[in-house]
């Protein structure tokens, strides 16, 4: 992986909805991030090869390779990152989704959301990871 510049907190969007992506992308670049999206957790998982990232949000419902499964291989292959990993769904949780949130512990973001909390909860999780 490369580094990002010293001092910058890069962020990766993994979000398949576009108009999702670019407000996170509108917020955490005004916040003073360097944010990067991918539309699916495989597209990601390339960008982890290229990048070091300080924070993940992923969505859990996603085309080729979902959220779990891509949690799966932060685990196994980025597991610094996973006290760095916010999920997010619009969809009503189910019991699948609900026993990963409980499994993994994370953070979750509800959609549809307003800035204010993208704002917050990447805030408090990359507070919570430097403790």
């Amino acid at each position: 992986m490369r580094n990002s510049a010293a001092g910058t907190k890069r962020i990766l969007v993994v979000e398949d909805e576009p108009a999702i992506s670019q407000v996170c992308q509108r917020v955490l670049t005004r916040d003073g991030f360097d944010v990067d999206t991918a539309i699916n957790g495989e597209v990601a998982q390339e960008m982890l090869r290229e990048k070091d990232y300080t924070l993940v949000l992923i969505d859990i419902r996603m085309p080729v390779m979902g959220g779990g499964e891509f949690y799966q291989i932060l685990e196994s292959q980025y597991p610094q990152l996973i006290s760095r990993v916010i999920v997010s769904s619009g969809d009503v949780i189910g019991s699948r989704t609900k026993n990963f949130l409980e499994k993994s512990g994370r953070p979750f973001l509800p959609k549809p959301f307003t800035p204010d909390e993208l704002k917050t909860i990447v805030g408090e999780t990359l507070r919570q990871a430097e403790k």
